[in-house]
């Protein structure tokens, strides 16, 4: 079962699958907080820019891991209709968990930025990056809040995901997104956790790291060109 041994592998891959067809002027987005360590490495497999997008999934109250929708940035809010009537959970259940999550997606916000602009959006490709999808809450909200933000192009990248997530995130008359590559969607699936050898859960402390990485090395290139671009 297990397809990845951790997620740096299942970034190098995912980027070397998306660099056979790149998408034009990409920046590359990872959902906190398991989605970065994967965005990592694609961005650098593309020689793209890094940054966050930060979503929380709203999970039902006694079954935290199902998720009844998801909020994000920009005031970004879906919710699984099918999940919630299936729970019978009621309207202000569903509220409190929003508005929970809403707060705790501020504060990542601030302490994964420290405080910089996120990086523009307006007229490039989003490429947004996780570490797989369940049910495609989190990354419906996600789409949301690149398209608000002036995206010219939107597309989903994952290791693994659900058969029907990807469905919906490619079916209707209006796409979630543009595109969606995701090198293994297994039927069957039962959680994302079983398609990876390492698993273990991503602390803010190593998100900080990798931004703050990928951030110096962006303006340590900027500081080797001149004015124009030029070497």
């Amino acid at each position: 079962m297990h397809g990845f041994a951790d997620r740096a592998d299942a970034g190098r891959r995912l980027g070397a699958r998306l660099a056979e067809d790149p998408p034009p002027d990409p920046v590359v987005l990872g959902l906190p907080r398991g989605g970065v360590p994967v965005a990592a490495e694609v961005a650098g497999v593309l020689g793209a820019p890094l940054d966050v997008l930060v979503v929380r999934k709203v999970g039902v109250p006694w079954q935290p891991e199902l998720a009844m929708g998801a909020v994000g940035e920009e005031g970004a809010a879906v919710r699984n209709a099918d999940v919630i009537r299936a729970a019978a959970v009621d309207e202000e259940t569903v509220r409190a968990g929003e508005r929970r999550e809403r707060a705790e997606v501020e504060r990542r916000a601030r302490l994964f930025r420290g405080g910089r602009a996120p990086v523009p959006l307006a007229g490039r490709t989003a490429l947004l990056v996780d570490d797989g999808i369940a049910t495609g809450a989190t990354v419906r909200a996600a789409c949301a809040i690149a398209r608000a933000r002036g995206a010219a192009r939107v597309v989903v990248a994952v290791p693994v995901a659900a058969p029907d997530a990807l469905a919906g995130l490619r079916s209707g008359a209006s796409p979630v997104a543009d595109a969606v590559v995701c090198l293994d969607a297994p039927e069957g699936f039962m959680a994302v956790g079983m398609h990876y050898v390492d698993f273990r859960q991503t602390a803010d402390e190593e998100v900080i790291g990798i931004l703050d990485a990928a951030r110096s090395a962006t303006e340590d290139g900027r500081e080797e060109r001149g004015p124009d671009g030029s070497w």
